[in-house]
């Protein structure tokens, strides 16, 4: 079809202009007589190339694609720095100042500065902790969803940035709040304060850890293999403490010292400082909820 109108253009070129026979020029959106003026035809079809190059290896026929992380959505462009040694210091002057202003440009409110300051921030907790994209753009929707709400005021952008990516890591697997705050730029009480907040004003359904949850977290992450009937029996441990009343606590507590006690039993070494340090938990915790399973749980 484009072959055809691309013939059918062509001839009437070779044609000529039907009032004064004159030269007609398609070289625009438009085919126009050169001599007279007059236009033949409008609104042509654009038959060039639709893709965009942004590299020399890979073409795309569209931008990036929209994206919560950014409080923009990732619309906006930026001025790259010039780095050629052609470009003149007059030059080099005018473009980092078009670059001051583009960067000033882009925030229409101190409300737009104080979301990308605090969705730069739950990037930088996410990426530290290594999470995937899904939780990146979960928590920084609902830092979004927090600010839109105003349950920011009064409280740091840092520690709403960091309750944001504890709820996300939460809704999507197991993590201790010890575990974010150490690479958050706020004290654990400022997280604390925020998540709790965020869970009653924003009715999050966070779901509940169970300490059969953590034995298998724990034994993924110790630095020795742990055999199959020590795994078993952990899992049974942790099973029962959850249906006990005697022992009723933090689920990663009770997990590792159910995990503890199976290997005890089975004459495997595995100390409670080995296992106390994927998780960040002191070896004391470990041990107290370790005696209790063994007074209340073991028969």
């Amino acid at each position: 079809m484009a072959s055809k109108t691309v013939q059918t253009e062509l001839f009437a070129v070779a044609q000529g202009c039907p009032e004064c026979g004159g030269t007609l020029d398609s070289s625009g959106r438009e085919t126009h007589c050169e001599n007279c003026g007059l236009v033949t035809e409008q609104d042509q079809l654009d038959h060039g190339p639709e893709w965009r190059t942004y590299n020399r290896e890979e073409q795309k026929r569209t931008g990036a694609p929209r994206t919560a992380t950014r409080h923009d959505r990732g619309l906006s462009t930026n001025i790259g720095s010039a780095k050629s040694a052609d470009i003149s210091p007059r030059r080099r002057r005018r473009l980092a100042r078009q670059r001051r202003l583009d960067g000033r440009s882009k925030y229409s409110s101190k409300r737009d500065r104080n979301l990308a300051h605090g969705l730069g921030e739950v990037r930088r907790i996410a990426s530290a902790l290594s999470e995937s994209r899904s939780v990146k753009e979960r928590a920084s929707t609902l830092f979004r969803e927090a600010q839109d709400a105003d349950l920011l005021i009064g409280r740091s952008i840092e520690g709403g940035a960091a309750a944001a990516v504890y709820a996300s890591c939460r809704c999507n697997g197991l993590v201790t709040m010890e575990t974010v705050a150490g690479v958050a730029r706020c004290s654990d009480s400022h997280i604390w304060n925020c998540y709790r907040t965020f869970l009653v004003e924003l009715e999050l359904s966070i779901p509940v850890s169970l300490p059969v949850d953590w034995v298998a977290r724990i034994c993924s992450d110790l630095p020795l293999d742990v055999a199959p009937e020590v795994r078993q029996r952990a899992l049974e441990l942790a099973e029962r403490a959850t249906e006990s009343a005697e022992v009723n606590g933090r689920p990663d507590g009770v997990g590792a010292g159910a995990l503890y006690l199976a290997g005890q039993e089975s004459d495997i070494r595995l100390t409670q400082a080995t296992i106390s340090e994927p998780l960040d938990l002191h070896p004391e915790t470990i041990r107290q909820w370790f005696q209790q399973i063994e007074e209340h749980i073991v028969d």
